[in-house]
């Protein structure tokens, strides 16, 4: 089996015979399925159509009636020195977002011109969205030469106005190849119609592309797609899903995961009706178990430790293509998505637009469609990420605008957070109100009131949730139902009439930590559904109840406070759960059971759950 992997995009102007160009390329390398190319032929011939290459991708009706390629289409085949994943990208301006999509994992390009046509605007366009995502590697087809009789002089101007465009953008061209695709002029054998070029056919020079380095060499990169929990039988495995990037990983390696940086080994390797192998490489869609089981959500990277970690940062510069109805501006709120993390991203700064045409630039603070930019970006969270000049594949992102794909491009640079100047902000008279106070912070606090009986847990996760919020720099802060009874409510007993103010008091002092920007984790038994009803009323919409559940027999083993011990011996009156009641939640926010998690997954689960409250 060959190692080495190539993933080739094939890009250019709508017509000028991309999928052609394709489709030879597979019937040459004899990597059609069996039957499929004489099935075709007969699919024409029985609605008296000429036959083209082209239908061997274009499969869909619709794509088929309207004679263009709507979507990318990815096929394989290979030669003596490695295996190819190409692309065939759109070229219609409308479908412009797949081809940015096509060529986002792409390692170098072929470029489609039609030579009837010559150099049209998209031409250039795609040029510099390869150029933009940090494509090299470029050769340049001139297709269809039957059209213009062969001619070497028409030849010669195309590759003279292109080459002197792409030296703009910085790429130099592999090559220029005379090509007709339709008839199979220098794809994959030279061509008797043009003597005057002794150069590469397309296959040479597709053979003659380098791997930046071999893919399993990099380091490991894996975006954690799922994880998956079995119940059944007893089974308690966690398998991380997702697809590897780059790099390769072994049993027993070591994993790091980002930004969250928790750590684990791997256990085995899970894979559906086959043995499970001892290591993985890029392109592997596998899922692996954990020697120590933590909790990790989709959205974050898997990395081997020792090997170059990643970036975690909250702000990045980023070469940037517009695709949206709507010009990209500060003040609106987008989605990154990178790997399988999506997070909120707001854009900071534009400082530069370049005409992807003529190469101007202009000095603004929006971009518009089909524009390229150099802009600067934060999130709501850190995130992980590579930059360009690291790991290619980490490093690229495509932005969603509320559901639609509209941009994308290439992180160039992790910053580091700003510091705010305060003399630059406008001072008003009176109170603060929410919404002046939630501006001038750049955040929105939240309630977290954590439920449950004595020995549940949840002072335990309500303290490992406030640690890990502040390492993200998310100002937190615990309150807890001993250190609110030895202080705040030293005065109150445990009648139910006291138990009722102990909570209106914890409440109020939540909901006011919560006004002041923090995350607020609330630990306290609050047996009664009325107590955590009135919380939720002081804080509104920014509330979540948390059940941590554990029955009696399990808070009785655990018992970390000698509270159940004393019961026994020398008596507690209205214990909770004893002889004064407790009420399950009837609809929490978020269920907690430590009776069958671990308390690593149930800080880890309520974390996930805060993060995404605040996004």
């Amino acid at each position: 089996m060959l190692e080495d992997i190539m993933n080739i995009v094939v890009v250019g102007h709508v017509d000028h015979g991309k999928s052609t160009v394709i489709g030879h390329l597979l019937a040459d390398t004899n990597s059609l399925p069996k039957g499929k190319l004489e099935s075709i032929r007969e699919n024409c011939k029985r609605n008296s159509k000429p036959f083209e290459y082209a239908f061997l991708l274009d499969a869909l009706k619709n794509e088929q009636s309207q004679g263009i390629t709507i979507d990318t289409c990815r096929c394989f085949f290979q030669t003596e020195k490695r295996r190819y994943i190409i692309i065939d990208a759109p070229g219609h301006i409308e479908f412009l977002k797949n081809m940015v999509t096509g060529a986002s994992r792409a390692e170098a390009a072929l470029m489609v011109i039609d030579a009837s046509h010559g150099v049209e605007e998209n031409t250039r366009r795609h040029g510099y969205y390869l150029s933009m995502l940090g494509i090299r590697q470029v050769a340049v087809l001139v297709n269809k030469m039957d059209l213009i009789d062969y001619s070497e002089d028409k030849y010669r101007q195309i590759c003279t106005e292109y080459t002197a465009f792409l030296k703009e953008i910085g790429i130099a061209p592999k090559t220029f190849i005379p090509v007709s695709a339709r008839v199979g002029d220098n794809i994959a054998f030279h061509s008797d119609v043009m003597p005057w070029y002794d150069g590469m056919t397309v296959l040479q020079v597709l053979d003659s592309f380098e791997n930046i380095q071999p893919s399993h060499q990099l380091p490991f990169r894996m975006p954690v797609q799922g994880v998956y929990k079995f119940t059944s039988g007893g089974d308690m495995r966690r398998i991380i899903a997702g697809t590897v990037d780059s790099g390769s990983l072994r049993v027993g390696d070591e994993v790091v995961f980002y930004p969250s940086g928790k750590r684990t080994r791997v256990k085995t390797f899970e894979v559906f009706h086959a043995q499970a192998p001892v290591e993985v490489q890029a392109e592997d869609a596998i899922g692996f178990t954990m020697e120590e089981e933590i909790y990790v959500r989709r959205g974050e990277i898997a990395c081997k430790a020792g090997e170059t970690p990643p970036n975690v940062a909250v702000r990045f510069r980023a070469n940037l293509f517009w695709l949206g109805n709507q010009p990209l501006k500060a003040g609106r709120s987008y989605h990154f998505k990178c790997g399988t993390q999506k997070l909120p991203l707001q854009l900071l700064q534009v400082e530069r637009v370049i005409n992807a045409s003529n190469l101007n630039c202009e000095s603004r603070q929006w971009v518009e469609k089909n524009e390229v930019a150099v802009c600067t970006f934060r999130l709501d969270v850190p995130a992980a990420f590579d930059t360009t000049d690291q790991l290619a594949a980490t490093a690229r992102f495509v932005i969603v605008d509320e559901y639609e794909l509209a941009g994308g491009g290439i992180i160039v640079e992790a910053l580091e957070d700003e510091t705010y100047d305060v003399r630059n902000i406008r001072v008003s008279a009176g109170a603060l109100s929410d919404t002046e106070r939630r501006n001038l912070t750049g955040r929105k606090g939240f309630v977290v009131w954590l439920t449950g009986l004595s020995g549940a847990g949840k002072s335990t996760i309500a303290t490992a949730v406030e640690r890990r919020l502040l390492a993200q720099k998310i100002p937190a802060f615990t309150l807890d139902g001993d250190t609110l009874r030895a202080g705040l409510c030293s005065d109150l007993g445990f009648s139910d009439d006291d138990r009722t103010e102990n909570q209106r008091r914890a409440a109020y002092a939540a909901a006011l930590l919560q006004k002041s920007g923090q995350v607020v984790l609330v630990s306290t038994i609050s047996p009664l559904q009325k107590h955590r009803d009135f919380a939720r009323a002081c804080a509104g919409d920014a509330f979540m109840e948390v059940y941590v559940k554990a029955d009696l027999e399990t808070c009785r083993r655990r018992d970390p406070k000698k509270l159940y011990e004393k019961l026994d011996t020398t008596g507690i009156e209205n214990f909770t759960g004893v002889d004064s009641s407790y009420e399950v939640p009837k609809n929490p926010d978020l269920i907690l059971d430590t009776m069958t998690d671990s308390e690593e997954y149930c800080t880890g689960a309520l974390l996930d759950a805060v993060l995404k409250k605040l996004s």
